[in-house]
């Protein structure tokens, strides 16, 4: 999977999913750290990127959006430690991978895990 990693996330996240096997990208390595939501939208369309995020903003801009992409992975935990990040996405990667795929917005919170694929809202 190819990741684009929001400014409000830690780049060593980044770091931690390649060992993992996937792509990522952080906004602030691509010239993207003060670009507004939609314009990290449009780069993570283009590139079929799965934007990971800490900002709720997401869910809304995608979910109405009218697209069937990108897919955003939101966290919601108390602890947002690198380790703890990678952890929650490793532990729900099998329920998450097949909507991240389709076009979801995933929300990891320390209790629950909520898809809400894009194909919904429409």
């Amino acid at each position: 999977m190819k990741f684009l990693i929001n400014m409000n996330l830690p780049r060593k996240l980044a770091e931690r999913l390649i060992t993992q096997g996937h792509s990522c990208r952080h906004v602030g390595d691509i010239g993207l750290a003060e670009a507004e939501d939609a314009e990290i939208v449009a780069v993570a369309r283009n590139n079929a990127d799965v934007i990971l995020t800490h900002d709720l903003d997401y869910g809304n801009l995608l979910l109405f959006s009218g697209e069937q992409s990108p897919s955003a992975i939101i966290f919601r935990m108390r602890d947002v430690s690198v380790s703890s990040l990678e952890r929650s996405i490793v532990d729900a990667w099998p329920q998450i991978e097949s909507a991240l795929i389709e076009g979801a917005v995933v929300v990891l919170s320390d209790a629950t895990i909520r898809i809400r694929r894009l194909s919904e809202s429409t």
